[in-house]
């Protein structure tokens, strides 16, 4: 059965409003109801190479428990982030128990909802018992759905789907399966999910009936936040951590657009921008969106706890 969990504060005057009117954005952003407008954006994509030059056009600091950020969307004049606050880390065994290799940890799920300049306007909170780690979030046009995992592989997760016009959540099913992010497809009704590290794929109905679970062919970045862009087809990025013979530690993110049909990449390419504590710009969260012949990327791969805090970078490349 569904039910409807509340949010911990309350909507501040004019938010719901502000939502209800996704539908007039003129920025075509990945997420969202499929409109001639948003081909640009897969289009802008397949054009970026390693000579793409990136600018930083801007950062906002947030300023207010982030936690560990992991999915970023735009939904008109709201930004949605999801966060996993943890409160007991989890602890790898000496031997798998039960098949898993670490405890579950102890944590808190967030959503937060921001303006453009960062504010924080509403933070709603998600998860029950050992599932409190949301991942890579993505809107249809009317909802915005996250899944909510325990902190290990193959573990178990719990889809929510958030009303955009309300912001009330509610619960719709689960998986038995770490679920690290969700896209829905507005043309099918279809939602698509990828694992723990991206390793596999599954695509479920509305109701959560599993359609298909495959493996991902490629081992390229494990992605961390996917969205629908159009005509089938989904943005993903990420990062692959690499650790070099000295021991020192490097981070290789990318960006990969994907065929839902058939798990293909249509075209991929690496970033390397870097944030203020070190880390490559698609380690957690990003949107992608074009405003004419600019393509623009949100990216908070901050942590809260670390010392510059958590800042969202948007940065901008001209294509086309």
């Amino acid at each position: 059965m569904r039910r409807t969990i509340g949010s911990r504060t309350a909507v501040l005057a004019g938010v719901l409003l502000a939502v209800a009117a996704v539908a007039a954005t003129a920025v075509p952003a990945a997420g969202g109801a499929p409109t001639s407008g948003d081909e640009p954006l897969a289009r802008a994509v397949t054009q970026l190479d390693r000579a793409t030059r990136w600018t930083l056009a801007e950062r906002i600091r947030l300023d207010f428990p982030t936690h560990h950020p992991q999915g970023l969307t735009r939904v008109g004049d709201r930004l949605f982030l999801s966060s996993v606050e943890v409160i007991e880390p989890p602890v790898k065994y000496p031997e798998p128990v039960d098949g898993h290799d670490r405890s579950p940890g102890r944590g808190r799920g967030h959503v937060f909802v921001l303006d453009l300049e960062g504010r924080l306007l509403q933070d709603i909170v998600l998860g029950e018992g050992h599932a409190y780690h949301p991942g890579g979030i993505d809107s249809d046009g009317t909802s915005l759905w996250v899944p909510v995992a325990e902190y290990r592989q193959y573990s178990a997760s719990i889809i929510y789907r958030i009303d955009l016009r309300t912001l009330t959540a509610h619960r719709e099913f689960e998986v038995p399966d770490h679920v690290g992010g969700i896209v829905p497809d507005p043309r099918t009704g279809k939602l698509h999910g990828v694992t723990w590290g991206s390793r596999e794929f599954y695509t479920w109905s509305r109701s959560g009936r599993q359609l298909e679970h495959t493996r991902n062919p490629s081992h390229f970045v494990d992605y961390q936040d996917c969205a629908y862009t159009e005509r089938g087809l989904m943005l993903c990025t990420g990062v692959t951590n690499f650790r070099s013979a000295s021991g020192a530690a490097f981070e290789l993110g990318g960006i990969a657009l994907l065929d839902l049909a058939t798990r293909s990449v249509r075209h991929e390419v690496p970033i390397q921008l870097w944030s203020s504590a070190g880390h490559v710009a698609t380690r957690n969260p990003v949107h992608l969106e074009t405003d004419g012949g600019t393509l623009r990327m949100w990216a908070a791969p901050d942590d809260g706890e670390e010392v510059s805090g958590t800042e969202l970078l948007v940065y901008q490349a001209v294509v086309g």
